[in-house]
C-alpha cells in the first residue's frame, strides 16, 4: 500500500484494519512483520500531520 499521500482519516482506518488482523491471529509470521511495519509507518505519518496541523492552528491564533 502506498502511504505517502494517504489522508489522515484513511491512515487511521487502515491502522484499525491492521489491528483487527493482528488481533485475529490468522496471519503468518511473515505477514505480521509486514503489517506491523505498515502500521508503524502510518502512525508516523499521522503524528506528522497532527504536528503540522497544530503548528498551523497556533500560527492562525498568533495573527
Amino acid at each position: 500500500m502506498e502511504n505517502n499521500q494517504i489522508s489522515y482519516d484513511k491512515a487511521v482506518k487502515r491502522i484499525e484494519e491492521i489491528v483487527g488482523i493482528l488481533e485475529s491471529g490468522e496471519e503468518g509470521i511473515d505477514q505480521l512483520s509486514v503489517l506491523v511495519k505498515e502500521a508503524a509507518d502510518l502512525v508516523k505519518q499521522c503524528k506528522s500531520k497532527l504536528r503540522m496541523t497544530e503548528e498551523e492552528i497556533n500560527k492562525a491564533f498568533e495573527e
